[in-house]
């Protein structure tokens, strides 16, 4: 993936169009061959979710005391992917961020696919999901309403306002460009794009409603980033387990969420700049500004694990002191340090500017800060059930071939919607980059 140099003129309108338009022309053997090995890993997650419906829930390795794992700790998981796409999409927009123009369509598909992938594993965990519909405050025969002291209805409620503010958010951004894709296209396809476009003709009327939308959508979307991931939050906090009720968890959950956000953000648009030939619009500044931002949430996370660490020890509160001891030396120790290691240690590298535009690090930095990610929600959520208050309480959760397959099976649900989306819709904005390009961003000089 080595770079490669942008005309020393930089692209016009027509290059844009033309240069986006081409992303949606039918893909070649090596798109075909990724959507099969992603499609074979599907259907290995789907079997294995059907023989755990058929088998019970002890397939998934859960017995007495750790009976929430690696569900739990993905279902979090996602739900922080989700979160960057708003932050790059709502919060940067609010603050006229224009290097964000060339990466947010990508970053809005990742919160849309991120956030489905994510309300799959309250299902998975409740075992029959046939019955989820339980979970919904509707009038019925039975007379009986949710607990809304559940967790698991916090979660409906959550996932359910983010999903569809992201839908809207992210479908009121493509109306223009679908109109130009349809300008361009002939036959069946000009037909659904023109239904897509929804009658966008480009009119002075439509876009003061369009920009007045879409400021206030953003205005509406840039607190779900904060209150979202603080209700997933709650679902631990609220409990009394040792290592789970703090008031850090709120901030450190969405600092967290953020953090392997921008990771995943950058993990899709490397290769998409990669095999579109995007150089011209995705150049090495949008990668020091990304680099720049997972530096400092990986920074702010290492305060809080600081913070965390340190409350432990100053309360004086046994079972506290306990639960950090044994993360620190018992059986899941290794997940613990490693954890450390990619979230906080890794991204330091990216205090030299040449790691910051540099690819291979880029990219190596960012697996490396899901993997660590992945092991934070994981060091949550199993060694706090499996060393409790009581010492014939403990245990320790193994994971099975069954929910680790069914784990794995829910990256590829991510990817073959999201390999699916750029080869049918605009994988970035054409309008708003012509708006860039039209005001190129760059140190100018205060007028005297």
């Amino acid at each position: 993936m080595s770079d490669r140099s942008a005309p020393a003129t930089g692209p016009t309108f027509a290059d844009v169009n033309r240069d986006v338009i081409k992303t949606l022309t039918f893909p070649g053997n090596l798109y075909f061959g990724w959507m099969c090995i992603v499609g074979l890993v599907l259907t290995a997650g789907i079997l294995a979710w059907s023989y755990q419906i058929w088998v019970g829930m002890g397939a998934a390795g859960k017995r007495t005391p750790v009976m929430w794992a690696m569900y739990i700790t993905t279902f979090v998981f996602w739900i922080g992917i989700g979160h960057a796409g708003t932050l790059i999409s709502a919060i940067l927009y609010l603050f006229r961020a224009r290097w964000r123009t060339s990466i947010y369509r990508g970053a809005e598909a990742m919160t849309v696919f991120a956030v489905m992938t994510a309300g799959l594993f309250p299902l998975i965990h409740a075992g029959r999901m046939w019955f989820a519909y339980w979970l919904l405050p509707y009038p019925n025969q039975r007379y009986l309403w949710p607990n809304f002291r559940s967790p698991l209805v916090w979660d409906v409620f959550a996932i359910g306002t983010y999903l569809t503010i992201s839908v809207v958010f992210f479908s009121i951004g493509l109306f223009p460009d679908i109109a130009a894709i349809r300008d361009a296209s002939t036959g069946w396809k000009k037909k659904i794009y023109s239904v897509l476009a929804l009658g966008w003709e480009g009119s002075d009327t439509q876009w003061r409603h369009y920009l007045r939308a879409y400021g206030l959508l953003a205005a509406l979307a840039t607190p779900l980033v904060l209150s979202v991931h603080s209700v997933v939050s709650w679902d631990f906090a609220m409990a009394l387990v040792p290592g789970w009720h703090s008031t850090l968890f709120a901030p450190f959950f969405v600092d967290g969420a953020i953090f392997s956000g921008f990771a995943m953000v950058l993990i899709l648009i490397i290769p998409m700049r990669y095999f579109f030939n995007l150089y011209a619009y995705l150049t090495d500044r949008h990668l020091d500004a990304m680099a720049k931002l997972t530096l400092v949430t990986s920074l702010v996370l290492t305060y809080f694990y600081v913070c965390e660490a340190f409350t432990a020890w100053y309360s004086g509160e046994h079972f506290e002191k306990a639960s950090l001891f044994a993360r620190a030396t018992k059986q899941y120790a290794w997940s613990f340090w490693l954890q450390y290691f990619c979230n906080s240690v890794v991204p330091l590298v990216l205090f030299r500017k040449r790691a910051r535009t540099h690819v291979p690090t880029l990219y190596a930095v960012s697996i490396m800060v899901l993997i660590g990610m992945w092991l934070e929600r994981f060091n949550i959520i199993v060694p706090g059930l499996a060393h409790g208050f009581y010492p014939y309480t403990w245990g320790t959760y193994v994971p099975t071939i069954t929910d680790t397959t069914i784990i794995i099976g829910s990256f590829a649900w991510f990817f073959i919607l999201f390999l699916g989306c750029i080869r049918v819709l605009p994988s970035m904005s054409i309008v708003e980059v012509k708006e860039t390009l039209a005001q190129p961003f760059k140190d100018r000089k205060p007028a005297h």
